[in-house]
């Protein structure tokens, strides 16, 4: 089974966190900090990537959880 990879987006004003392909949002948050946190937990426990999106839109960050083919050294 594939871990979903989770995408913090802009929601309105407000952010969301979504698993990729999901067509609901898994949760609804005031502040990026906020669904960014929630993200990253479930990117943990999921091994998968977290995917930081700006306001408008674009790929801001990216932190892989996951079995990385090239872990970062030190």
């Amino acid at each position: 089974m594939m871990n979903k990879n989770q995408h913090v987006v802009p929601n309105g004003n407000n952010w969301a966190v979504k698993g990729e392909g999901n067509s609901k949002n898994t949760r609804n948050t005031q502040t990026q900090k906020e669904a960014i946190n929630i993200a990253r937990t479930i990117a943990r426990k999921e091994q998968s990537e977290l995917i930081i999106h700006g306001k408008d839109g674009q790929i801001r960050q990216k932190d892989s959880y996951g079995n990385d083919p090239f872990p970062p050294k030190g």
